[in-house]
């Protein structure tokens, strides 16, 4: 972080280059975020627009679901009302839960009293046996245990009575002792004749219950117990008059024949009526809240719904889910692309949210009507088209926008690297021009100024003239090099060169330097060397600048070497040194225009950093390419391969 900071105090820009940043970026995200929003809001209110519309289209359609609905429930109440009047009470039972009107109903007569069920077992009884006989046989039955000579006393009693009742009680007495003292066979013929009888079909017991079914159902037990083959018979014959709601009989004393039945004969048919009784037997033991005529209201029974006839006689009781059932068909046939269902309160916010709702207060308080919209709806293809126009037109925005900013920051940083290599090129130029043109300057002085000893100083400073002027032409050079191939109009006179030739030269031009003290060339040239074509003069500018580079980046004691060799038909140029070299990284950079590893050796030693870019451009000119490896304190070398003219 150091680094880069420092760097970017350094090179003067980096303030400037971040402000332009910012600045595209502002440029780029306001518009985006606007286009993202107008587009956001324009899909909402597309959305918003196509369920408004397609509320209107449905609105019609649910409110006439409604009315039929209501229509529906209302009609139903008044058949069952009609219905309660037209029979007995344990009759309109039966028919009103056979025919679905309802699961469940209580009947009640013009006081308000139940009728049935008759579950408070209010009954007008048969006149109970009193007498010693009945005192005694009971004595020997259930205290003495001696059922047999109670049995006799039973049949004395049913032989002795006039009233039918006592007569069926003193028989089923009898037909149990019998049981009892161990004679099952005997005790089911007695049973037989006893219910065979039409005369003791209304009998009653001490607890007004018939006798004869009681006595039906004990007759089932024995049959089972003997595997008797009119087994079947007695249980079908049992169910038809359970099922037979023409005869009078107690509720409770029904539903509990139905059940032991049930558990006696594994096969026995379903009572259709079981359920309902059961239902209404615990309606009535917890009852609630009185209800509204007309309305339906839930009960204390879990999802068991309630409503009273307007004149009070039938209390309905519905099982939520064939309620639901129940009303379906009065929703109507479903239309295309939506389908109608009741939501009860237990229910309204389950499941998928409906699409619009509407209220059934008239005679299903806090029910609601549901439409839920089922497949593709007619607006959708509108909707997409929309939508799709609306999300493709921005993304071409966005995208049109995001390029502009490309081609816009392309260009920034175009403005910004040629402002930068500009004031580079001053200030180098500015820099290196001023260092020669100084000595020259001092020496001239001094000269002109009559400061010499001798004329052996005065050869000496016309020397350092000569040097620092050809110095001063190499900058130059260099200079307009680079000059006309930034402005693309560096051009090359191709020839066939020697490659001796082109050493030759470049080492004439460096003599100099190249023999000053502890500086040491090897030159080693492969014998018949290829031939290239290119520019002369080009080529020994490439040589120059690479041990120009060479002489710069090590110290005072310099071994360069300089070698030439063919291979794979091309013609190889290496410059080595064992000056500091330099690291990977700046290997890939080491050919950029002004790059420089070590600036500050950079002002010792003189140069701008156009050497090796120059290098690169002439030989690329020439079809070859250059490359360079190094090592950090290890010294570097520069490879030019050039194309040998085949001969």
């Amino acid at each position: 972080m150091v680094s880069w900071v420092s760097r970017i105090r350094r090179d003067g820009h980096g303030q400037r280059t971040w402000l332009v940043l910012i600045i595209v970026v502002t440029g780029v995200m306001a518009p985006t975020a606007g286009v993202l929003w107008f587009m956001s809001q324009a899909m909402q209110n597309e959305r918003l627009a196509v369920r408004q519309r397609l509320a209107d289209a449905y609105q019609p359609q649910l409110q006439l679901a409604a009315v039929r609905v209501n229509d529906f429930w209302k009609d139903k109440l008044s058949s069952i009302s009609r219905a309660a009047g037209r029979a007995n009470g344990s009759s309109t039972f039966a028919d009103l839960v056979r025919s679905g009107a309802a699961d469940s109903v209580l009947l009640y007569d013009q006081q308000g009293r139940l009728t049935y069920p008759d579950l408070s077992q209010v009954l007008t009884l048969g006149p109970a046996p009193m007498g010693s006989e009945w005192l005694r046989a009971r004595q020997l039955e259930f205290e003495s245990n001696e059922p047999q000579v109670a049995a006799d006393i039973y049949s004395q009693i049913a032989r002795k009575a006039s009233d039918s009742t006592e007569v069926a009680r003193a028989m089923e007495s009898q037909a149990r002792c019998i049981y009892k003292a161990g004679h099952p066979q005997a005790a089911l013929q007695a049973l037989t004749s006893l219910f065979d009888a039409p005369r003791y079909r209304t009998a009653l017991d001490e607890q007004g219950r018939l006798i004869v079914p009681n006595s039906e159902l004990f007759a089932v037990r024995i049959v089972k117990e003997l595997a008797h083959p009119d087994i079947g018979q007695l249980e079908a014959k049992l169910s038809d008059k359970l099922n037979d709601y023409g005869i009078p009989m107690p509720a409770s004393q029904r539903v509990f024949l139905m059940r032991q039945l049930k558990t006696l004969w594994p096969e026995c048919p379903d009572f259709p009526t079981l359920d309902a009784e059961e239902v209404a037997a615990a309606y009535w033991e917890r009852q609630g809240p009185a209800f509204r005529p007309g309305q339906l209201q839930l009960t204390v029974l879990p999802e068991i719904w309630g409503t009273i006839t307007a004149d009070g006689k039938v209390v309905a009781l519905f099982r939520q889910s064939r309620l639901v059932a129940a009303m379906d068909p009065a929703l109507g046939a479903a239309s295309h692309g939506i389908r109608l269902n009741l939501l009860p309160p237990s229910k309204s916010h389950t499941g998928s949210t409906p699409f619009m709702t509407a209220s059934l207060e008239d005679v299903l308080p806090s029910w609601r009507l549901a439409l839920y919209l089922d497949g593709p709806d007619p607006f959708a293809a509108a909707s997409r088209r929309r939508t799709t126009i609306y999300l493709w037109t921005g993304i071409i925005v966005t995208a049109a926008i995001a390029l502009l900013a490309l081609l816009l920051a392309a260009y920034l940083r175009r403005q910004i690297r040629l402002t930068r290599l500009k004031n580079d090129l001053i200030a180098t130029v500015s820099h290196e021009l001023k260092t020669p043109l100084s000595s020259i300057r001092v020496l001239v002085d001094t000269l002109l100024a009559g400061q010499h000893q001798d004329s052996q100083q005065v050869f000496e400073y016309l020397q350092l003239i000569a040097k620092e002027n050809s110095r001063l032409s190499n900058l130059i050079d260099n200079f307009l090099t680079f000059s006309r191939m930034e402005r693309g109009k560096f051009t090359v006179e191709m020839s066939t060169v020697k490659v001796e030739e082109i050493v030759k030269t470049a080492l004439e031009t460096l003599d100099d330097r190249l023999r000053a003290p502890g500086c040491a060339l090897e030159v080693d040239l492969a014998p018949r060397l290829s031939p290239v074509t290119g520019d002369r003069e080009s080529l020994v500018t490439v040589l120059v600048n690479l041990l120009d580079n060479a002489l710069k980046y090590t110290g005072p004691s310099k071994h360069i070497t300089l070698r030439s060799f063919t291979a794979n038909g091309d013609v190889f140029i290496e410059v080595s040194d064992d000056g500091i070299g330099f690291s990977r990284r700046a290997a890939k950079r080491i050919f950029d225009r002004f790059y420089q590893v070590d600036r500050s050796l950079t002002r010792r030693v003189g140069g701008c950093g156009l050497g090796l870019s120059i290098v690169k451009s002439i030989v690329a000119a020439h079809g070859g390419a250059v490359s360079a490896q190094s090592q950090l304190g290890k010294g570097s070398t520069f490879t030019v391969r050039l194309p040998a003219v085949q001969t």
